[in-house]
């Protein structure tokens, strides 16, 4: 296992499905057609390719390519991925990033790289939404002071996965189940019945909750853990001087509900000014209200300890502005993507109707629980000022790619 400013999805997307935050406007129009792995994405003919270049002169895409590769070879060589109407095995994957990463060796000239792709590479657009577009928001990894005991000063557990939390895959009852998510649940004692799990307001209320949940570490307050849940993972700088980092382990399967929504419809803060920075101010101003505003989100998230993270929902670790998390029921895991999008400059951080533009290669390594259908993506922008900066601001329509190795 959480970014954005308009857009918190809530990510459960270190695991099975990883996290994201708070869908403040609601996704993009989508089409009114059923999106499927087979029309998510539409074959371009090269006259029709965009034009390629990286923002970032190919810095670290070859770090996210061997993630990929790592995923890519743990599964069986005939696994299959869909590219609209073309399926292609891991096996050919494979091949197709490598392929790519051995000519990035050259360092090609946009012209060379743009020949090379248009000779050797199939092109697919995702369909976006009924303007074509794709809405792409942002995820990142914060630090958050903590303890690996509880203090008078550090008194909110990061939960671990409860010893009384079921997963139960209803594909194993009937086949007519099978697609669908795994449902979260608890056995009720007084009569024996499997019942959902608790509630956010449910599990806060339980005083003893830490019992059957053991912490993984202790936070300041209730507003950093939920911040934490969104992104799904993060570091904790222990008062120990320290530093260890927490990962997506598992959630109460209740639903999400966008309380940077809560807020607008409120009218707290208005729709132009919401941003993840907006909505921690506004709960920091307003201490008694902040039960009322965050237990509108009934879905929780629990943490384990990690050594090597973040990780995407493929089980690789992602890479800071060359991961992004899109839906993963429509569109191939682990593959090569293009982008269009607007980024803000590093120096300036300048606000978002200013972010110039910026086209680079990402990797699809991760999803969301928010991010659904094929006009929405999340870039993973990393850790730090400028990655809270970006992760928590970001709200930008632009065009996304698909490319894989001609057969």
């Amino acid at each position: 296992m959480k970014i954005n400013p308009i857009f918190f999805l809530h990510r459960m997307r270190m695991v099975a499905t990883v996290m994201l935050f708070f869908t403040v406007w609601g996704c993009a129009p989508g089409k009114q057609e059923t999106i499927t792995r087979l029309n998510s994405l539409k074959a371009l003919k090269p006259n029709a390719y965009p034009v390629f270049t990286d923002a970032f002169g190919f810095q670290g895409l070859d770090g996210s390519i061997d993630q990929s590769l790592v995923y890519f070879k743990r599964v069986p060589f005939d696994r299959t991925y869909q590219y609209g109407e073309q399926v292609f095995t891991a096996a050919h994957m494979i091949v197709s990033l490598e392929t790519l990463k051995e000519y990035l060796k050259t360092n090609p000239s946009e012209k060379e790289l743009n020949r090379f792709l248009a000779s050797r590479y199939l092109v697919y657009e995702s369909v976006g939404n009924e303007a074509e577009q794709v809405l792409f928001t942002g995820y990142y990894e914060p630090t958050y002071e903590g303890s690996l005991v509880q203090t008078d000063e550090y008194t909110i557990p990061i939960y671990s996965k409860p010893e009384d939390l079921l997963s139960i895959d209803l594909a194993a009852f009937s086949d007519k189940y099978k697609g669908h998510r795994r449902l979260k649940a608890r056995v009720n004692k007084a009569d024996n019945r499997v019942v959902p799990y608790y509630s956010r307001a449910q599990i806060n209320a339980i005083e003893d909750f830490h019992l059957r949940s053991e912490p993984v570490a202790w936070l300041k307050n209730r507003v950093d853990r939920f911040f934490l849940e969104i992104q799904g993972s993060g570091r904790v700088k222990l008062d120990t001087d320290e530093e260890i980092q927490v990962h997506y382990a598992s959630s109460n399967g209740n639903a999400y509900t966008s309380v940077g929504r809560y807020l607008i419809g409120k009218e707290e803060i208005a729709k132009e000014d919401m941003s993840m920075q907006a909505i921690r101010k506004w709960l920091e101003q307003h201490p008694e209200r902040v039960d009322e505003v965050l237990h509108q989100n009934e879905s929780f998230v629990f943490f384990q300890r990690q050594t090597d993270g973040p990780k995407g929902s493929i089980g690789v670790k992602v890479t800071p502005m060359r991961s992004i998390a899109t839906d993963y029921r429509i569109f191939p895991r682990g593959a090569l993507c293009f982008i269009q999008t607007r980024l803000p400059d590093q120096e300036t951080l300048q606000p978002l109707k200013e972010w110039p533009k910026a086209s680079f290669f990402v990797m699809n390594q991760d999803t969301g629980g928010a991010i659904r259908g094929p006009a929405r993506a999340d870039l993973f922008c990393g850790n730090g000022v400028y990655a809270e900066f970006t992760a928590g601001h970001k709200n930008v329509y632009g065009k996304m790619y698909f490319l894989v190795l001609k057969p």
